[in-house]
């Protein structure tokens, strides 16, 4: 007992952790790369500067971006409290602190023209959205959020399924073009949709891209020969479903293989050394979890 104890503390340790680490990436990527290069973004972080700069503009008063994320994600959970009940988890509260913290540190260590100033602002904004999509995706693989528009989503949820993609898209559109309004040219506006862009595709890449899969569907009168080939020299498990060909209506197996994508062309060669003959098809798939893949991710 003692000892599961231990490695439960110590997964949470490194769960926090890491946690921590990537809010720091986050905040890294905004406060020195995107806010010097004039950028804008989408989120929580890009709401926050467009509020922040509205702030200052109407009544003289300073609120660092980190402090105004912080108010915003507050009155969101608030909101959404009320309405859809308190059911959030501790990671997303420690998620939302770790995001304010780190970005009021870096704030205040950082000039305001930040580090990268002899680089081309667009430049700029692309390192910004890959720090801070790499930072968001660490956060996502222990488990944690960082609130914005994933608080937004439960509380449209709760009235209207909608989906999370058309919501993050449609709340990005708005808020990076809502900066027009406190002052922004046109350069930060697609800045703001350039960086939507690499940030996007740098969390999906973290996300997926080492679980990339592909899903071989082999139809052959000689199944048994390929399972005993995919399973001996190809080290893959092999499932086996029952299938009839609509056209002959003769019944045969369908063996079904899933594996890296880099291993798929070892599994061809397999199939067209046995039969040339054999019909094939080749799905890509991302989350596979299991024996042999990724351990099944926490809710």
């Amino acid at each position: 007992m003692n000892a599961l104890s231990t490695d439960r503390l110590l997964t949470l340790v490194k769960e926090y952790f890491l946690m921590t680490v990537g809010m720091f990436v986050y905040s890294f990527g905004w406060i020195g790369c995107i806010m010097p290069a004039k950028g804008m973004g989408g989120g929580a972080a890009g709401l926050s500067l467009v509020l922040s700069m509205a702030v200052r503009q109407l009544f003289g008063v300073e609120i660092t971006v980190g402090n105004m994320v912080f108010i915003i994600n507050a009155a969101l959970l608030l909101v959404a409290g009320f309405i859809v009940g308190w059911k959030f988890g501790i990671k997303t509260i420690f998620s939302i602190v770790m995001i304010t913290l780190s970005m009021n540190f870096w704030e205040s260590i950082l000039p305001p023209e930040g580090l990268f100033s002899g680089m081309e602002n667009i430049l700029q904004v692309i390192m910004g959205g890959i720090l801070a999509g790499t930072g968001v995706a660490i956060c996502f693989k222990q488990g944690g959020s960082t609130g914005g528009v994933d608080i937004v989503a439960m509380i449209i949820n709760k009235y209207r399924t909608v989906r999370y993609g058309n919501i993050v898209m449609c709340s990005d559109f708005l808020i990076i073009g809502s900066s027009l309004l406190v002052g922004s040219t046109l350069n930060t506006v697609v800045y703001g949709y350039i960086l939507t862009a690499v940030f996007g595709y740098t969390v999906d890449m973290i996300m997926s891209g080492n679980q990339q899969s592909s899903q071989v569907f082999i139809m052959s009168r000689r199944y048994e020969e390929i399972t005993r080939a995919i399973l001996q020299d190809a080290h893959r498990g092999v499932t086996l479903l029952d299938g009839m060909g609509g056209y002959t209506r003769e019944e045969m197996k369908v063996v079904v293989v899933v594996c890296r994508k880099r291993e798929t062309d070892k599994v061809l060669k397999l199939v067209r050394s046995i039969d040339p003959a054999a019909f094939m098809s080749i799905g890509s798939v991302a989350g596979v979890y299991g024996q042999g893949f990724q351990a099944i991710p926490k809710l």
